[in-house]
């Protein structure tokens, strides 16, 4: 059977493509206020158990009419039907918001997790955000927001009472006035627990991902056990945390329904009192009791809700200051693709997230079909310049130009186009090879790649895996070699021939075969007039360079052709770093 039809929900086809999170919830406008007016018909609806009630009692037992008995209720099992057809249609729209609103916010605040480490996060807090989306959803799919919209409705149950007669009001009214000083007492007392138990969460969930990641050497310098102490420490202050925060909330929702137990009896002691007093009927004890019990259950589904609406605002909270970090530019004119130079000018780095600058001034320029190797003491800055080069790390002063426009006048996926990068760090995304080399995109060009793996000097290796193209890397590449991983990161970074290559430390790893492939990748390069940027430690990388440029202390101490620039570090080294 079709269910009934939900209201109108907003559209996920115009889900937003800019990290706000104040407009994922603007077309929330017409759902929120169907599911208002369709919670004021289900409380309505709710009225029914009471007048029927009051209608047995004083009409069908007093007149003994069958025919009443059965006309009330058909009437009444109608009216529960359309409450259930209702309710379950507000639960099932609740539930529809909850998957519109992580549709909406998945791409933007992916991409927010995506930057967060490159802003000085570190990569477990950086899942934050996605864990807050989680916990949103999970409040909407949950319906906690049902038991929140039930709320203002509580005074049409106060007014029937007060109606059956004032004394049976106030009391009532009294029991509602305790249950709200209860909500707002659970708010004060569990507010600080709930935020404490999130912070140890995602002390604990830091330490897990360190481990998962380390777990190699862990396991061969016999670390194991210390790491699962260290887990377990912060496991179990979490876990403290969330049962002190459980416990407040707990106990407060046993003594809310506490009060509406006693409350309920006392609405029935003092009917039967005022029936005894021929003050009301007897159907208006029953109808009172029914009423009071539905105007206070509001209150206590809040108090039971309590903790996954405080942890959805705080998470709402958190995410609204993650996505304020990435405020919303404007696209910038599409340029022509770079074709001349790569000019680097008064360039001053920092490490995201501190103010220390790790590069001072750095100046040069290249000319298409140059090839330039950094060369320089470990942590002098070398690779921070190649971050800085490929617009990773943003500049504190200075430029990085190609064909004299700025890195930032470009958007990041046509920028990116136009570079190739091969980090120290090698890491290979999860899919097949083939995935890999063509920077995920979606139709696989597949003269492209292997015209990136044979310019790579990678094709005949791949070919010889268990799948060729299509072999699954596994998990950051675990499925190849570290050779493997730099060789195939390298036909990544020379996909579609872009014009600048930043290459750091592309031979770390390399065989006498790899080095020679790696040569021949640079020439390649250089033949088709594109430009190379090299950080090399290993001579081989510096074969097929034509430019040298020593890095010393966070300083350019020398830049210049090859063989002079070699001469002069080698006639004296000391001298030229500290100069």
């Amino acid at each position: 059977m079709r269910g009934p039809a939900l209201p109108n929900m907003p559209d996920d086809q115009t889900a937003i493509r800019s990290p706000d999170l104040a407009a994922a919830f603007q077309g929330f406008r017409s759902a929120i206020v169907a599911l208002s007016v369709i919670s004021g018909i289900i409380n309505l609806l709710a009225l029914t158990g009471s007048l029927y009630m009051l209608q047995v009692y004083d009409r069908v037992l007093s007149s003994h009419s069958v025919p009443t008995l059965v006309a009330l209720s058909v009437l009444a099992l109608i009216m529960f039907g359309f409450h259930g057809a209702l309710d379950m249609l507000r639960n099932r729209a609740s539930g529809r918001a909850a998957a519109l609103f992580d549709r909406r916010m998945a791409r933007p605040v992916h991409a927010a997790v995506v930057q967060l480490p490159l802003n000085g996060i570190s990569r477990s807090m950086a899942q934050q955000p996605m864990r807050d989306v989680d916990t949103i959803r999970t409040f909407f799919a949950n319906g906690g927001p049902v038991a929140f919209l039930d709320l203002p409705w509580m005074p049409l149950y106060l007014a029937f009472v007060f109606l059956l007669h004032p004394l049976l009001g106030f009391m009532c009214l009294g029991g509602m006035v305790l249950l709200v000083l209860l909500t707002f007492l659970t708010e004060w007392l569990s507010h600080n627990e709930v935020q404490a138990s999130a912070r140890a969460d995602a002390t604990r969930k830091a330490i897990a991902d360190a481990n998962a990641r380390n777990a190699e050497t862990l396991q061969a310098m016999g670390l194991v056990g210390r790491a699962v102490d260290r887990f377990e420490r912060a496991n179990r202050t979490y876990l403290e945390l969330q049962t002190k925060a459980s416990d407040v909330i707990s106990n407060l929702g046993a003594i809310s329904r506490f009060l509406r137990f006693t409350l309920q009896s006392a609405i029935l002691g003092l009917g039967a009192y005022l029936t005894v007093r021929g003050q009301v009927t007897g159907g208006a004890i029953i109808a009172a009791s029914i009423a009071t019990s539905r105007a206070l259950a509001p209150v206590e589904q809040a108090i039971a809700h309590w903790r996954n609406f405080l942890a959805a605002r705080q998470s709402f909270d958190r995410l609204r200051k993650a996505l304020l970090k990435f405020p919303t530019t404007q696209q910038p004119l599409a340029l022509p693709a770079p074709t001349d130079r790569l000019t680097v000018e008064n360039a001053v780095v920092c490490v995201p997230g501190t103010e220390r600058p790790v590069l001072f001034n750095i100046s040069f320029e290249l000319r298409r079909g140059q090839a330039l190797a950094l060369i320089g003491p470990s942590a002098a800055g070398k690779s921070s310049l190649a971050r800085a080069i490929t617009g990773v790390w943003p500049l504190l002063r200075g430029s990085v130009r190609l064909d004299g426009a700025e890195l930032e006048r470009w958007s990041s996926e046509e920028l990116g186009r136009h570079i190739g990068y091969l980090p120290q760090d090698v890491t290979l995304f999860e899919g097949t090879v083939a995935d890999n080399i063509c920077r995920l995109e979606d139709e696989k060009d597949s003269p492209a790649i292997i015209a990136a793996a044979k310019a790579a000097g990678v094709h005949d290796m791949i070919l010889n895996l268990p799948k060729g193209y299509e072999t699954n890397v596994g998990p950051d590449g675990s499925a190849l070699s570290a050779g493997q991983r730099q060789r195939v990161a390298l036909a990544r970074a020379l996909f579609r021939n872009p014009f600048l290559v930043v290459l750091d430390e592309p031979n770390s790893n390399l065989d006498s075969e790899g080095e020679n492939a790696l040569t021949a990748a640079i020439k390649h390069v250089r033949d088709r007039a594109g430009i190379v940027l090299v950080i090399a430690h290993r001579p081989a990388a510096l074969n097929a360079v034509d430019q040298v440029a020593m890095i010393g202390r966070g300083q350019l101490t020398a830049f210049g052709p090859k063989d002079e620039v070699l001469k002069a570090v080698l006639r004296n080294p000391v001298r030229t770093v500290a100069s």
